[in-house]
């Protein structure tokens, strides 16, 4: 099979690797499309995710849909044909935060697109069957890469829990950020406020849902969002970007015990907070680590919903052109909202 590996900063390699049968309990499936995420970036750009360093070659790349080849001994249910959502973590059920209900931290947690792990980013993969979600025929295969990272918007929407007639921020209108505009209008909040420096981006956001939307180059969201409220602030900020001081623009943006979400991963290993306007708000400061079983959901919203999720997805581009896909997105003079590559 074909793979492409992260073979150094800002360079892929395409290489040809066996694959094994699926094992017991494993379905074998042809990746057909992936959608690129920002932490794809982070991996190219900068060679780490945060804290955790890339070790080239990596394969990454965790955002696939494909279709069934065959089944191990003991699968049944999923015939060859079938198209399917591939869910990128695999949890071992056992420890005591998968026994607790918090899978996405598990002790043992094997997540394909890390360091040890090769992510999808390749033509033929293994995985466990209960990895493999049947994708509903109403959905496209481009737009079924979203229910990787809607599922994440919905795990931040578990941990931020919107009320009917709430309001909110959201900074940075990237995929992420488009989406959690999305879940917070379906949820009921009467007036989202959103900050992004791309035009075409701040058209999208409009596009699906946000009240509105500003350039964050001409001004501060919590200068907009305090005068916009009479100073009172918003109940629930999401930082979906972690650039520059948006962290410390959430916590002036909301309310006296409001909720911050910090869903974006900063490039920074250390970032400054100012605690005392943390402590004064005795503001929920929440922190969001992928997605907790919220793919089904995200399946079933993206199946429900589709003129409010579909225009995220602006681009398509073959696997053969994944260096110049990423050049361009590094690059942020591109119009696109979610680039999904397709093999």
């Amino acid at each position: 099979m074909v793979i492409v590996q992260l073979a150094g900063l800002r360079t892929f390699r395409f290489d040809d690797m066996p694959i094994p049968d699926p094992g017991p309990g494993e379905i074998q499936a042809a990746v057909k499309t992936v959608g690129i995420c920002g932490s794809d970036l982070h991996n190219f750009t900068e060679g780490a995710i945060g804290d955790v360093k890339a070790a080239y070659p990596m394969v990454i790349g965790h955002e696939p849909i494909g279709t069934v080849l065959r089944a191990g001994p003991g699968v049944s249910g999923l015939e060859p044909g079938a198209t399917v959502a591939l869910e990128p973590a695999i949890y071992c059920y056992h420890c005591e935060f998968c026994r607790s209900g918090h899978h996405n931290v598990c002790a043992h947690l094997r997540f394909l697109s890390s360091t040890t792990e090769p992510g999808f980013f390749r033509e033929v993969v293994n995985l466990p069957a209960a990895n493999a979600l049947p994708l509903p025929p109403s959905i496209g295969m481009s737009e079924g890469t979203l229910h990787e990272p809607l599922a994440v918007v919905l795990h931040s929407m578990t941990l931020a829990q919107p009320q009917i007639g709430e309001t909110a921020l959201v900074i940075g209108a990237g995929p992420i950020g488009l989406l959690t505009i999305a879940a917070l209008k379906l949820a009921g909040i009467r007036r989202v406020w959103t900050s992004e420096p791309l035009a075409h981006r701040r058209e999208l956001a409009c596009t699906v849902g946000a009240d509105v939307v500003f350039d964050s180059r001409e001004a501060d969201a919590a200068v907009v969002v305090m005068n916009d409220t009479g100073r009172r602030g918003v109940d629930m900020v999401f930082d979906c970007a972690t650039k520059d001081d948006t962290v410390n623009q959430s916590l002036h943006a909301a309310r006296n015990a409001g909720r911050v979400i910090i869903t974006g991963i900063p490039s920074e290993i250390r970032v400054p907070v100012e605690y005392h306007m943390l402590r004064r708000k005795e503001l929920a400061f929440l922190s969001v680590r992928r997605s907790n079983h919220d793919s089904d959901t995200a399946l079933r919203l993206l199946a429900e919903y589709p003129r409010r999720f579909a225009p995220i997805v602006t681009h398509t581009r073959p696997l053969a052109e994944i260096q110049s896909t990423f050049e361009l997105l590094e690059s942020g003079r591109h119009d696109a909202g979610k680039v999904v590559l397709t093999l």
